[in-house]
């Protein structure tokens, strides 16, 4: 009995404030943070399930390049090595995307003969591509004379006395993807085209495409 009382005794002589320490914590705070978190935690994941389907409904896919024709107007190499080339292509752009426009900003082109560049990069105007479309471009390249390696020299004039020549189209740029009212940031691409194409030494004009496999497109 005596211990008791001396217990409620210095009980009674703590301070205010220590003997609130020792009270338990109300059960509404606790029961408060615990709504709180379930909230946020469902809310999160609403908006994770709400961007993954966006994603998987909008994800743009890349586009398709295809060269369907090819016209050469020139192939010339003279010593030292200099190559001059005027070559025209019909390539066809596709959109696959249902419910995403491309809008190409840039856009350059040249073309290449076992990795080396045998014509000057020329500038594309840009173009727009609504959702699901093509378009066709022709663009004609190459006109001025440019330095090669004697291993591109000779290779052009085995390859046009063979009658099979390798080309390579190399188009360059920066696109951007409209979704709705929606533009993205820029995103460099580049694509290339092999072309196997039927030529003699001196022809001129339309010549046979004897491989075209889709081009190779880099986002």
């Amino acid at each position: 009995m005596e211990e008791n009382q001396s217990t409620q005794n210095q009980q009674h002589h703590l301070p205010p404030d220590k003997l609130q320490m020792n009270k338990p914590a109300p059960y509404g705070t606790s029961s408060s943070k615990r709504a709180f978190c379930t909230f946020l935690t469902i809310f999160l994941l609403l908006i994770g399930v709400t961007l993954l389907v966006l994603w998987l409904v909008y994800r743009p896919h890349k586009p398709h390049f295809t060269v369907v024709g090819v016209a050469v107007y020139g192939l010339n190499t003279t010593s030292p090595p200099l190559l001059s080339a005027t070559l025209q292509f019909n390539v066809r752009i596709k959109n696959p995307n249902r419910r995403v426009s491309v809008y190409y900003d840039r856009f350059s082109a040249f073309v290449s003969y076992k990795n080396q560049a045998i014509t000057p990069q020329v500038m594309l105007p840009p173009l727009f591509l609504e959702k699901h479309s093509q378009v066709s471009l022709s663009p004609v390249l190459g006109g001025t004379a440019v330095p090669v390696s004697v291993e591109v020299s000779n290779g052009l004039m085995v390859d046009e006395a063979y009658g099979v020549v390798g080309l390579k189209l190399v188009f360059l740029g920066r696109l951007r993807w409209k979704a709705g009212a929606i533009k993205t940031a820029h995103y460099g691409f580049n694509g290339k085209c092999d072309v196997l194409i039927g030529l003699k030494k001196g022809y001129v004009g339309q010549v046979p495409l004897l491989g075209n496999p889709p081009c190779n497109i880099d986002i």
